[in-house]
């Protein structure tokens, strides 16, 4: 756990939450000024980044109610810019713009990204602004990806303040159909040679009768 995690989710009510069920001593020790902050993303956490086809996004709108929605597309379409900014293509959608709207007036934004074959999980909180198509084009170009099939609206830059790794307590394993392949692949095979064999079999029987 990182001290910048700490001092944005630790607030004076969690504490006392903490102090409560008897975990404030533990805890504590991440609000300490010489804890390092881990506010810059490392090598592990940019290989997991885009190594992601979709994560869950949460904004806040001016009534105080957030809102949590799934963002999706092609693996790697939520880039890694530097170690402290990342940015992904917006595309098209409902077109309900709730989380856009939300933006526009609070920046705060919190990402949940997660491995689900490997039980990992890491989230992100930051600042985040929308770039419309003719504000920044070479963000635009380098976020945009031909082959993907879905119009690109704009583009979402978002200054990490704090990121934390979960443990693996309570992830669910699961497979999209993609990942599923590789465990497949095998059976696939050996059911084909199955068939090969079978087949010759039965030519070979007709032969003899």
């Amino acid at each position: 756990m990182a001290r910048a995690f700490a001092e944005i989710a630790f607030t004076p009510s969690v504490r006392a939450i903490q102090t409560e069920q008897g975990s404030a001593n533990s805890y504590g020790k991440f609000l300490q000024p010489d804890v390092d902050p881990r506010d810059r993303l490392g090598d592990a956490e940019a290989s997991f980044i885009t190594a992601r086809d979709g994560f869950f996004q949460a904004t806040v709108g001016e009534t105080g109610w957030p809102y949590v929605q799934f963002r999706g597309g092609p693996i790697g379409f939520l880039r890694v810019l530097d170690e402290q900014t990342i940015a992904y293509a917006d595309f098209s959608g409902n077109r309900q713009y709730v989380s856009v709207g939300n933006l526009q007036v609070n920046d705060r934004i919190a990402l949940i990204l997660v491995d689900y074959p490997n039980q990992r999980r890491l989230k992100i909180w930051g600042r985040a602004r929308t770039v419309e198509l003719g504000d920044d084009p070479d963000l635009i170009k380098r976020l945009a990806n031909d082959s993907y099939d879905a119009r690109l609206e704009r583009a979402v830059l978002i200054t990490i303040e704090a990121f934390d790794w979960n443990c693996q307590q309570h992830i669910p394993q699961r497979l999209t159909v993609e990942e599923l392949q590789a465990h497949l692949a095998p059976f696939q095979q050996e059911m084909a040679q199955l068939r090969a064999e079978n087949q010759a079999l039965r030519e070979a029987t007709s032969a003899l009768s």
